[in-house]
């Protein structure tokens, strides 16, 4: 088991040595992390400071983007982003696409805010949201990978 750990401790330091400024910590820092790399790649994000308010980046288009990765079947909003990239990890390793479009869709259908502040939103509901947003609201990729998998579609091709 060791052995494991420290493959991903190693790399843990190679993603912050890609990433400047983003930590891969495993103490609930790694799966953010990972969307906002993998986020800023596909859609041709520039990332803002590690913890910035609200939004953890900026899109081509300019739009401050709060991104959001998950292997379960709900995230969690603090406030009402400008913009929401929902990404939802498989345990094969592709990601696919949850919800693309404005926060404010998103923040009128979460849930009541809990104790710690967050107010949840389930994949089921942030999926049902995105067939309602317009094409030209959404961000889209800059690249192709072998890794993504639009929801409506095949694996794009790397």
């Amino acid at each position: 088991m060791l052995e494991h750990v420290r493959r991903l401790l190693d790399s843990v330091r190679a993603l912050e040595e890609l990433y400047p400024g983003r930590h891969f910590t495993l103490d609930g820092h790694l799966v953010g992390s990972i969307g906002e790399a993998l986020a800023a790649e596909l859609y041709g994000l520039t990332l803002l400071p590690s913890s910035s308010k609200c939004h953890d980046a900026t899109c081509p288009e300019g739009r401050e983007v709060q991104v959001k990765l998950t292997q379960r079947n709900s995230v969690a909003l603090y406030e009402e982003p400008k913009y929401l990239l929902v990404l939802r990890l498989s345990e094969d390793g592709t990601v696919r696409e949850v919800y693309n479009g404005p926060g404010s869709a998103a923040w009128s259908v979460a849930g009541r805010r809990q104790k710690n502040g967050q107010r949840a939103i389930s994949v089921s509901k942030l999926r049902a949201l995105a067939k309602a947003v317009a094409p030209q609201l959404r961000i889209e990729p800059v690249v192709s990978a072998n890794w993504f998998v639009d929801e409506n579609s095949a694996p794009l091709n790397a």
